[in-house]
């Protein structure tokens, strides 16, 4: 904890500039400013510091790691920490492995401890800012956070539970080069309260065809078990965040392409280097 406080500390600032901007996918005007809402950017020369929040599998890190590119700052995925940490066989590993197989949600103590020790990597190498994915879950994880540094923005990705649920027991990984693919393709009807929907599987190249495992946690026992304990712990944290005017909340419309530019729209971002790519 002490480790936590000292890195986070010694990046927060209270100087922002602040940009409006209207969206329908946004619904969380902060008390302020009732008629728009808001971003907060840094302007005394540090990167953001962002959260992503939203059922698992629903692509925070997907997200995360495209505007951590964007913006240059690191991603740090709690979910990565613990599964690198889990092929280290490391002290944690035992205990982290019977927490994930069981699809509960690994303890405050246990992910301050594995973020203390990233922050603490980052610091070494003169990182600045953050965008962090699975943390904070609960209350308590967010009070914490709260009490030693400043988020600037909470983005709350949304994903109708049928189409969730057939994400997560799509993903696949290449067993040889770690690439991550879902062989889902997710085409729902439009009903009388909601549009259709459709993502298109990610498929591997050829020469991973063969090599795809599915992750030991995503079957649909473990994903449903997941999904619960998020509404009943992680919900929470939204209308924590949403009280102070920093949620952000975002219903995913569709496939990566078509999410991704809306996203950019609201955050009132613009990537050079994907327009560059779609010319080509």
């Amino acid at each position: 904890m002490a480790v936590l406080s000292r890195l986070l500390r010694a990046r927060t600032t209270t100087s922002y500039t602040i940009r409006t901007f209207s969206s329908s996918y946004s619904t969380s005007p902060p008390p302020s400013s009732p008629e728009n809402d808001v971003i907060k950017t840094p302007t005394d020369g540090r990167n953001v510091q962002w959260v992503f929040l939203g059922c698992p599998g629903v692509g925070k890190g997907t997200y995360a790691s495209r505007l951590s590119k964007l913006l240059g700052v690191p991603h740090i995925a709690t979910g990565d920490l613990v599964r690198d940490e889990l092929n280290s066989k490391g002290p944690l590993s035992e205990q982290l492995s019977e927490i994930v197989n069981q699809g509960k949600l690994v303890s405050d103590n246990l992910i301050i401890n594995l973020l203390s020790k990233r922050l603490e990597a980052g610091d070494a190498k003169g990182e600045s800012g953050f965008i962090l994915d699975g943390f904070p879950r609960t209350i308590r994880q967010a009070e914490i956070l709260e009490g030693v540094t400043n988020i600037d923005l909470v983005i709350n990705l949304k994903l109708r539970e049928e189409a969730l649920l057939a994400k997560c027991l799509g993903r696949r990984t290449c067993s040889q080069c770690g690439g991550n693919y879902n062989v889902a393709c997710i085409d729902i009807k439009a009903d009388n309260e909601k549009p259709a929907m459709y993502m298109p599987p990610l498929l591997p190249p050829s020469h991973c065809a063969s090599k795809l495992i599915t992750r030991s946690d995503d079957t649909e026992e473990v994903v449903k078990e997941r999904l619960r304990i998020y509404n009943e712990k992680s919900r929470p944290v939204e209308e924590f965040y949403r009280k102070r005017g920093k949620l952000l909340e975002f219903d995913l419309p569709g496939g990566i392409p078509e999410s991704w530019t809306k996203l950019l729209q609201l955050l009132n971002l613009d990537d050079h280097e994907d327009k560059r790519s779609a010319a080509a």
